[in-house]
């Protein structure tokens, strides 16, 4: 299957990591912490955490402190559809295509949930057809816009001649959770908004890059280590201090696999952003990738769960216009890591 366009937004609201500080520093919930609990916060947000600043869709952010779980999935059922439905827009604009020629929308997200669906919502707001295909795929965390481009592409396989657009967005603001627990500290202090749309099509045309050869691994004795649960109605977040090296090691062994299964390798590598120790983690693994678009993403916006990988792709295909062929990974919960070869026919 072919990009014919892909757009990434975020909200219009950022934050600075010293800004997240003295908000957080001031609520009503950091009275009710340890004070180690405090120090890490601190130092994560006021340190070298490779993030420089984030975005939000709820406003004013001091909000998120005092509302219940109704509320906070509330505010996703509000705000993810906006978001979304303006990505998809613009990414439908710059391939000039109405609405009403798409014919498939596949959404992914995990910060909320919402039956039916936010392809429902979306579809909606865009003006999509009455018969147009919508699918929402949940449950994969970080890793989740690999896994549905893949869907796109078996969608294009049996449907020659469609437009399919595929959207990643979360809102990790709507799944706001604070205790003690270190990870769920870390999460607190790395993760932010974002939507990234691509629009797609069976035949070559469009921007010319060719999504082929997906792959993925899964690694289920680890799921404890990374992902949502439910407490007190609200999404909180489970972060091992393992992940980093976890990550890493199922990016290489994909990689290997990808090899010994006859892949042809490619000299660029881009990966999912999930955090400074993750990108140094993948650093020793492969010496020869810098990684620079995902530490530029997460510099910028910080870990924006599934759509920041492909933040990052459009980061380097924008940026470096000469490269021909890319290996793109994501992971996340389930453990789970995904990846597909993606090479420029012009």
């Amino acid at each position: 299957m072919f990009l014919q366009s892909i757009f990434s937004l975020v909200p219009e609201r950022g934050y600075k990591q010293s800004e997240c500080w003295e908000i957080f520093s001031r609520s009503t919930v950091a009275q009710t912490l340890r004070e180690p609990s405090l120090q890490l916060v601190q130092k994560i947000l006021l340190g070298n955490s490779w993030i420089d600043k984030r975005h939000f869709a709820v406003e004013p952010i001091e909000m998120l402190f005092d509302l219940p779980a109704e509320s906070l999935n509330r505010k996703f059922e509000e705000l993810a559809p906006k978001l979304a439905s303006l990505s998809l827009r613009e990414t439908l604009e710059m391939s000039h295509l109405k609405p009403s020629e798409l014919d498939a929308l596949f959404v992914c997200t995990c910060t909320g949930y919402l039956c039916p669906g936010l392809s429902s919502h979306i579809a909606e707001r865009v003006g999509l057809r009455p018969d147009s295909f919508l699918i929402d795929i949940v449950g994969h965390g970080c890793g989740a816009a690999l896994p549905t481009l893949r869907a796109v592409k078996s969608f294009l396989s049996e449907n020659p001649g469609c437009y399919a657009a595929a959207v990643a967005v979360e809102l990790s603001s709507t799944a706001f959770y604070v205790d003690d627990d270190p990870g769920t500290l870390v999460s607190l202090c790395i993760f932010a908004d974002g939507c990234c749309s691509t629009l797609w099509h069976s035949s070559k045309r469009g921007l010319g890059w060719h999504f082929k050869d997906f792959f993925s691994l899964h690694i289920p004795q680890d799921r404890e280590k990374l992902r949502f649960e439910n407490s007190q109605g609200k999404l909180r977040n489970k972060l091992h201090r393992s992940v980093p090296v976890l990550a890493a090691e199922a990016v290489a062994g994909l990689y290997k696999d990808f090899i010994a299964k006859g892949g042809s390798p490619a000299q660029k590598l881009i990966v999912h952003p999930g955090g400074k120790e993750v990108l140094i983690e993948l650093q020793k693994r492969f010496p020869e990738s810098r990684f620079e678009e995902s530490a530029e993403i997460l510099r910028l916006y910080g870990n924006m769960s599934s759509p920041s990988v492909l933040f990052a792709f459009q980061k380097g295909i924008e940026s470096q216009p000469e490269e021909k062929e890319i290996l793109l990974f994501s992971f996340g919960a389930g453990f789970s890591c995904y990846g597909c070869r993606i090479s420029r026919e012009d």
